[in-house]
């Protein structure tokens, strides 16, 4: 056993073995059990507070342990969640600068044939002035040729009928004519060359001209240009073909259909205008008769004479509107009855009984907009279904420009598409919505937007959460997640150090064993030492521990 040795009381024949205290050792005696019973009572209480301050202090490091480890867990989660957002937003970098460099591009190539658009469209209009000139020029030379063909005519016709002195009509005849038209051919030349030789010698080239007819030497000179005769018709031959290129180049000018019409539209607006002159000179003559008379009748026909002026009119404008060349082409069948409104005699001279027709048409083709403004609009529900159409007021009517719009949204659609195949189709789209749903847990679509808010709103507490550890530990806030974790760690290692050093500082210089080793002893010690203490109460029959010394020392005393 530990501690005290055990005390007990013995016969009084074994008196030698007994040691009697005087008053003074038994007071020590006393004072010394009292001390020792304080000291243990003491002991005890500091050991108790020293197991409720160990179990404190366990339950505290483990407390920060556990938290130290959720904390570390939390950064590892929010360090996982920041690499995942600087790779999404590293892809979505990605794509901007993707995005960014295809309309660079896309706008380099407009500007690229933007200019080649603008350098055709300079080449073109300097071929077009070119064109004009060529055909002014050609036009010229035809008047020329033809100028020419008619004195070549004349000429010949003039010739032979001073040779034969009669009009050609045989075959014979008409090689004459030809061989007639070679010499006078080479008369000009010669002409122009001593004209361009000598000013002034038209006079003598007449008069050589007369000799030439009156030579001896004309049938000699006609065997002698026979073989030039092949030459002369060779050419001949390539004026005609210059010539029927020429007419091909005026053919394919614009048809006479075009004048045709203006001429007709000329002759309506000419008898128009006749009715019209017709009209005020019955207006004036109604004006004249109704200051002489001034009778009702009269004035009856001047307010018909000048409401048939207004309906006259307004028939002008509206055929002006059908024969402008801006007006579509016109396919009806002209109706045989004319318009019944108004004098038949204006309508048989002026020709209006072709309004009524048009006029249907159109407004059949205007209706039939309806109809094919709701098959653009589901066309374009199935093309381009992120455009949001406007719904149109049935009483405000369809305009041409509203299905114009529409139908350049699905052509600039199907021409982003054929230009940027890049571009992810539907099936890509629709894969992505479901691993979007599928990686955070949605299952309907209507989910997904308010699935994205709550995401982006966890991402800006975790960015707030970690620009506020950054603050309080005074990181730079470029610095990484890495940074912010080590840093974390390391204080909670600081804390732990802390929390040993105040153990060891409570506890004194010995180990944790050795207290442990001294407080199993005083469990063992303790229990015996309070059992005796009680029996030697029982036995000296009395109630206080102070009193057992003094009653030790009577015993004592009494046994001697």
């Amino acid at each position: 056993m530990h501690g005290l040795n055990p005390l007990s009381l013995v016969q009084r024949a074994d008196l030698q073995d007994l040691i009697i205290f005087d008053k003074q050792s038994s007071q020590r005696m006393r004072q010394n059990l009292k001390m020792l019973m304080e000291e243990t009572s003491r002991q005890q209480t500091m050991i108790q507070e020293l197991i409720e301050t160990n179990q404190q202090l366990k339950s505290e490091l483990q407390l920060e342990q556990s938290r130290a480890a959720e904390e570390e867990q939390r950064a590892n989660d929010l360090e996982q969640i920041m690499e995942s957002v600087k790779s999404k937003i590293g892809e979505l970098e990605d794509e901007s600068l993707n995005r960014v460099c295809q309309q660079q591009n896309k706008v380099k190539d407009l500007q690229k044939e933007q200019k080649t658009l603008q350098a055709k469209c300079q080449h073109y209009k300097k071929k077009q002035t070119e064109q004009k000139e060529a055909i002014a020029a050609l036009q010229k030379d035809v008047y020329r040729l033809r100028k020419e063909e008619e004195d070549r005519v004349v000429t010949q016709n003039r010739v032979f009928a001073c040779l034969c002195k009669r009009v050609p009509h045989t075959i014979l005849d008409r090689q004459l004519l030809c061989l007639i038209d070679y010499y006078e051919s080479k008369i000009r030349k010669i002409h122009a060359q001593r004209q361009y030789k000598e000013d002034g010698s038209q006079s003598e080239e007449e008069k050589d001209y007369r000799n030439v007819d009156a030579s001896p030497n004309y049938k000699g000179l006609l065997m002698s240009l026979q073989n030039q005769l092949k030459e002369s018709r060779s050419k001949i031959d390539a004026l005609l073909s210059e010539k029927l290129n020429l007419q091909k180049d005026l053919e394919a000018r614009p048809t006479q259909h075009e004048l045709r019409l203006y001429k007709q539209q000329v002759k309506k607006l000419e008898k128009a205008l006749k009715k019209n002159i017709k009209l005020q000179e019955l207006i004036s003559h109604k004006k004249a008769e109704d200051t002489e008379k001034k009778d009702e009748p009269g004035k009856y026909n001047q307010q018909q004479a000048l409401l048939d002026q207004r309906y006259f009119q307004v028939l002008c404008s509206i055929n002006s509107v059908i024969h402008n060349s801006r007006a579509p082409v016109i396919i009806y069948k002209q109706s045989k009855g004319g318009v019944q409104h108004f004098n038949n005699d204006l309508i048989q001279d002026c020709g209006f009984e072709h309004l009524v027709p048009v006029i249907e048409m159109w407004a059949d083709q205007l209706a039939s907009l309806k109809g094919l403004y709701k098959s653009l609009k589901i066309l374009s529900a199935e093309l381009v279904p992120w455009h949001d159409l406007k719904k149109q007021d049935e009483n405000e009517g369809f305009r041409v420009e509203d299905l114009l719009f529409i139908v350049d949204a699905m052509l600039e659609e199907v021409d982003n598409k054929e230009k940027d195949s890049k571009m992810p189709n539907s099936q890509t789209l629709q894969a992505v919505v479901s691993h979007f749903q599928k990686l955070f847990d949605v299952p309907s679509f209507n989910g997904i937007y308010p699935r994205m808010n709550e995401v982006y709103t966890r991402l800006g507490e975790m960015n707030n959460a970690v620009r506020n550890l950054q603050e309080l530990l005074g990181l730079d806030s470029s610095s990484s997640l890495c940074v912010l974790v080590s840093t974390v760690g390391k204080l909670c290692r600081l804390i732990n150090e802390d929390v040993t050093e105040q153990v060891k500082q409570v506890l004194g210089p010995e180990d944790l064993q050795s207290i442990i080793n001294k407080l199993e002893e005083h469990e063992e010690f303790f229990p015996a030492f309070q059992a005796f203490t009680n029996d030697l109460l029982e036995i000296l029959e009395i109630d206080d521990v102070d009193a057992i010394v003094p009653a030790v020392k009577k015993l004592k005393v009494l046994s001697y």
